[in-house]
């Protein structure tokens, strides 16, 4: 009887099988069953995770958890210190948050044993709403990168450790007071860009807008998928995105805002950017060298948002979308670019970045009473 190659492929597989119940074909199964589970248990871990931002029950995340691992202990914690922070800075802000949901994506699952090391995506919308008459809903978004330790242990799945570089991970006893007048709902008519195809600068504002809004990455509400200009290299892993993404959004030649590169503030696209490109302290030496933009303010929260005659809604309020933020943790040091994007209903400033991703956040949130800000605006 004449059999194909195929056709004897086949019969071996059987006849392995038969003989070995722990057979390659089994475990194949059995592997994407197991993989199948850890998926469905990283979805019930981040959905309970975003209902228990909102939720009064401190204890609702236990279960997924070790209690009897420091590593597992410490990650709860930190999802606790979370929750702290965003419920915190509401009460500070007038606000209450009505919503959180997570979207997640496990792009590598890695078996060792009993542990399984997964790669998660998470992108996690916040709706938040205003005493009334403000009373519509407010959507933010928010992308981080997980990387996650699974333990098996009588038979159910936990954390065993966890590391992610959250935004939203600050200190709740830090945050800026706000003044009774911040925010203004007039702000964002104030500070509307002006539709013209090419300012006089060269820059294409509302085209810079967009070309954040679609390039935000992991953050709920971002365009293109959730993924990164693929034209551009990802320099989340050599230190941070942020200062790379500010470039391209003011500086792209087809969908960005269009500003004229020079010798030092470049990208080429076969190799990559130039230091004053992806690097915050030399993006914001070049930027105030440039001509490009005039330096409204530098100062705390409450210093740039306090009004004054020349700045009745504040230095901040001087600001348009497709203006940039730069945020100072210690010293003079730029340490992270926001671009601005917009206000929401009631006026309140909202950015845009990479590293963590970021859509339409307010511009403080995530950040403490001791960060300053320097308000850039760019030239028309």
């Amino acid at each position: 009887m004449f059999f194909t190659m195929q056709r004897i492929m086949v019969l071996i597989t059987v006849i392995l099988f038969t003989l070995n119940p722990y057979s390659p074909v089994d475990a194949a199964v059995s592997q994407s069953k197991t993989e199948l589970e850890i998926v469905q248990y990283v979805q019930d871990l981040f959905d309970a995770r975003s209902r228990f931002l909102l939720s009064k029950d401190d204890t609702m995340l236990n279960n997924f958890y070790l209690s009897t691992e420091k590593a597992s202990r410490h990650a709860l914690n930190q999802e606790k210190i979370r929750k702290e922070y965003v419920n915190a800075w509401a009460a500070r802000r007038k606000v209450q948050f009505v919503r959180a949901q997570s979207h997640v994506r496990v792009p590598r699952i890695r078996m060792d044993g009993k542990l399984a090391k997964v790669s998660v995506v998470q992108s996690q919308q916040l709706e938040y709403t205003y005493p009334e008459p403000f009373s519509v809903y407010q959507s933010f978004g928010i992308g981080t990168r997980h990387a996650l330790t699974l333990i098996q242990k009588d038979g159910k799945w936990h954390v065993l450790r966890e590391w992610y570089s959250d935004p939203l991970n600050e200190n709740p006893k830090l945050i800026s007071d706000t003044d009774d007048r911040f925010p203004n709902p007039l702000i964002h008519e104030h500070s509307r860009p002006m539709h013209l195809n090419k300012a006089k600068s060269g820059y294409h504002r509302d085209r810079a807008v967009a070309y954040a809004n679609k390039y935000a990455g992991a953050a709920w509400g971002a365009g293109n998928n959730y993924r990164y200009n693929k034209k551009y290299r990802d320099y989340t892993s050599d230190g941070g995105d942020c200062t790379n993404f500010a470039s391209q959004v003011i500086g792209d030649p087809i969908e960005g805002g269009g500003l004229r590169m020079t010798a030092n503030w470049r990208y080429w696209f076969r190799s990559g950017g130039s230091h004053t490109w992806i690097q915050t302290d030399r993006f914001s030496k070049f930027l105030q060298n440039s001509g490009y933009v005039r330096i409204i303010a530098k100062g705390t929260f409450e210093e740039i948002t306090k009004p004054s005659a020349n700045h009745p809604y504040g230095d901040i309020g001087e600001l348009k979308p497709g203006d940039l933020i730069a945020y100072i943790l210690h010293g003079n040091d730029v340490d992270h670019f926001g671009i601005l994007v917009g206000y929401d209903d009631y006026g309140y400033p909202l950015v845009n970045s990479h590293t963590a991703d970021r859509h339409r956040v307010p511009f403080d949130l995530g950040w403490d009473q001791n960060t300053r800000y320097q308000l850039i605006h760019i030239l028309d």
